[in-house]
């Protein structure tokens, strides 16, 4: 993507649907006359009399326990330097959305146009006590250490600088990994830390205080090695000075153990990694440009464990591992600080669980299929949903042990189990497909490339690394819009009905017809039907043209599926194809079925819609605990209707006796296990979190799905197609571009399926 095309898609981002990311939204009834005098005057003068009496009073009745503010003042953003609080706020957003996406955290952005320390320190005291933490952000050293030091000492909630603690939390985790995995000890290494700002002091005290030893540190910043004889060093530099007699990086990284590279790109070089010991272990994590490269240093250095910034790399330090969740743990106990102890407990959680069996959902997020802990993989990913119920407990835990825990937890299990239900993993989910699609792209035929919304989805498939578009359509009108839209991409344009296209349109007929000529078609017709774009795109997927296709973005669904079931045909053992939507629900995504093929299915039906719904939940890393719904409570009543859906689950549970389905069922009973367990003990959705509803047919389903997605704003991928022989997959009339798209990285992730079975 070139440059020009990233900064409008930037800009586009950030004023489009509404200005900005992040809102504040109601968390109480407000429809009535009542409910507003309960939320303001009068009713809300007895909670505010209470806190006059009590200030802890303000957790139980205010957001201030889930309320972090994100300040800055905008003077080292980024890597854009001082460019001003208000100019720094898109990234005080973007933390907000980071914040509330992985920890359930609300944040509010302050951006404080000031440079005097004292002034800073005073606006953050005097607004302090809206909130349950601060976060500082991107203020430059030396300032940053004072501010973060004062603000500590003189407020009694927890108080973090992201830029010096988090880079220092993530890292040390590595580290430790790192060490152990090359069979050497903490005490012993000799560490080279490039850079000398915020973080890499940050880093260094961590590194000490996990074990390292001051002696066998050495700092640089852009003049070479900090070194005890030199002059006016700030106070954090000589805290850091050597007196060994070295002078600039490359001598400094003779003999070196590790490298820490907090500094800048290509400093550097393939020689210097050579002088360095056996099994050297280099954090180069400069970001966008690392210290140095990954593919070289892993080139130069087969021994190397290489960690950088980048994600599209092993081994990447991300602060998003860190500083959610040691919010999170912080607010969780009301801790008045966060304090080494909390800091250290979060280094061991992270190095801890990347030593636990990788989770199927982040193997295919990445495109692997048995990620391990290795030189590879030293820290977890940020995909790993056990972040949120490992990472806070741990810093909580050391909170109360330190004791600075002002509420204490007491049901560690309950704990965790709040923990899991405050995200969901349905906007994880999103970024796992798209990770996983980027993994191994593939071929992708959008049918009607000529409609703006399509080519649209084509160019975000195509810019973000998700796959290579096939573009089918009138090639003049495709060509337009590509330069309307600034698409320029050397791609295949194919329109089937061109002259050029005869030989192969001819070619296909006449593999079609000789598999249909016995079912009334003849070869002229069958010409005749490869000039349509939906028979000529299956043809290129049935032949290996293509990996995958996407279609109906014009075309009712029906006209769409029928030539699709004609040519690409049923996978073996299907006897009718169905179709089923993931919902992206706020307690992660929920599977649908079926939504789009049949109407009125028949208990065997049902059984084999369950069975194809299982299986696609499995290629997208969920173990099925599938509900098959009615109006019926387990034989409550004596219906055909209800006794088909009993039937069906019988039949399931007779072919595949291990498989999580139950029925037939309700779907509040299904929905809410405290009442399903109330009434229905025996049932095997008992202790387990529903993630697909098997409706009774296309009716109900199809409302269904469709009132979530206006009613209640989820976003829903599909359908998605079950049970066709090759990754085809039909988009609803007029579908969003986003839908598009969500569509097309199924079909891509499908085809990543298909190639691991051929």
């Amino acid at each position: 993507m070139s440059d020009s095309k990233k900064k409008s898609e930037a800009l586009r981002y950030h004023q489009y649907p509404s200005p900005g990311k992040i809102k504040v939204v109601p968390t109480k009834k407000y429809a009535t006359q009542k409910d507003l005098s309960l939320a303001y005057t009068p009713g809300v003068a007895v909670p505010c009399l209470e806190i006059e009496k009590n200030p802890e009073d303000a957790y139980k009745y205010t957001s201030k326990g889930n309320l972090v503010a994100v300040i800055s003042n905008g003077t080292a953003v980024l890597g854009l330097g001082d460019i001003g609080a208000l100019a720094g706020k898109p990234v005080m957003e973007g933390k907000g959305l980071l914040f509330k996406i992985f920890a359930d955290i609300d944040v509010f952005d302050i951006e404080v146009d000031t440079h005097d320390v004292d002034k800073f320190i005073e606006t953050v005291k005097n607004i302090a006590p809206t909130f349950g933490g601060i976060n500082l952000e991107d203020i430059k050293a030396p300032e940053a250490f004072e501010i973060e030091r004062r603000l500590k000492e003189e407020l009694n909630i927890p108080v973090m600088h992201d830029d010096q603690h988090g880079t220092a939390i993530i890292s040390a985790a590595a580290i430790k990994n790192a060490v152990e995995l090359v069979g050497k000890e903490l005490s012993k290494v000799k560490i080279v830390v490039s850079g000398a700002g915020a973080a890499a002091i940050s880093c260094s005290r961590l590194y000490l205080a996990i074990g390292a030893k001051r002696e066998n540190l050495v700092m640089c910043d852009s003049k070479g090695v900090i070194r005890k004889d030199l002059d006016n060093l700030s106070i954090q530099k000589a805290e850091f000075a050597t007196d060994r007699d070295i002078h600039t990086l490359e001598e400094a990284m003779v003999k070196s153990d590790i490298f820490v590279g907090l500094s800048k790109g290509n400093l550097v070089t393939p020689e210097m990694l050579m002088t360095m010991a056996k099994d050297p272990i280099v954090f180069a994590m400069a970001n966008p440009t690392p210290e140095i490269e990954y593919e070289l240093a892993v080139k130069t250095r087969k021994d190397i464990i290489m960690a950088t910034g980048r994600s599209d790399n092993p081994n990447q330090v991300n602060n998003v591992l860190g500083f959610p969740y040691i919010f999170r743990g912080a607010l969780d106990v009301r801790a008045s600080g966060i304090n080494e102890e909390m800091k250290i407990a979060a280094v061991h959680a992270l190095a801890n669980l990347a030593k636990e069996i990788v989770p199927e959902h982040v193997n295919i997020a990445y495109g692997k299929s048995n990620m391990q802990f290795g030189r590879e993989y030293i820290i977890p990913s940020p995909f790993d949903h056990r972040l949120i119920t490992e990472v806070p407990p741990a810093v909580a835990k050391a909170a109360m042990e330190s004791g600075i825990a002002q509420n204490p937890i007491t049901d560690w299990d309950a704990y965790k189990d709040q923990l899991a239900e405050r995200l969901g993993s349905g906007n994880k989910f999103m970024r796992m497909l798209m990770s996983r699609a980027k993994s191994d792209p593939k071929t992708i035929i959008f049918a009607e490339a000529d409609h703006l919304s399509v080519l649209k989805a084509a160019q975000i498939v195509y810019d973000e690394g998700l796959g290579i578009p096939i573009l089918l359509g009138d090639k003049g009108i495709i060509q337009e819009l590509m330069e309307e839209i600034n698409f320029d991409a050397n791609l295949s344009i194919i329109d089937p009905i061109a002259n050029e296209e005869k030989e192969r349109r001819h070619k296909f007929a006449k593999i079609y017809w000789e598999k249909m000529q016995r079912n009334g078609i003849t070869l002229l017709g069958a010409q005749k039907l490869m000039i349509q774009r939906n028979y000529f795109a299956a043809m290129m997927v049935n032949e290996g043209e293509a990996d995958s296709l996407v279609t109906g973005f014009s075309r009712s669904y029906p006209a769409t599926v029928k030539p699709m079931i004609e040519l690409i045909g049923k996978e073996k053992g299907v006897e009718k194809i169905a179709a089923t939507n993931i919902m992206i629900t706020k307690k992660g995504p929920m599977f649908f079925s079926d939504t789009a093929i049949n109407i009125n299915p028949t208990s065997e039906e049902l059984a084999d819609i369950c069975l194809m719904t299982s299986e696609s939940m499995k290629m997208f890393g969920f173990d099925p605990n599938l509900a098959m719904l009615s109006f019926s409570n387990f034989g409550s009543s004596t219906s055909k209707e209800a006794k088909k859906v009993a039937k069906a689950t019988k039949i399931v549970h007779s072919k595949f006796p291990n498989l999580v389905v139950e029925g037939e069922i309700q779907a509040d009973f299904a929905l809410n296990s405290k009442l399903l367990n109330e009434k229905f003990p025996f049932s095997k959705l008992n202790g387990k979190k529903i993630n697909g509803l098997i409706f009774p047919g296309l009716e109900s389903a199809n409302i269904a799905y469709k009132l979530m997605k206006e009613f209640n704003n989820v976003e829903s991928i599909g359908p998605i197609i079950m049970g066709l022989k090759k990754p085809v997959h039909i988009i609803q009339l007029g579908a969003s571009v986003d839908e598009i798209v969500n569509i097309a990285c199924v079909a891509i992730v499908h085809a990543q399926e298909k190639a691991k079975i051929k």
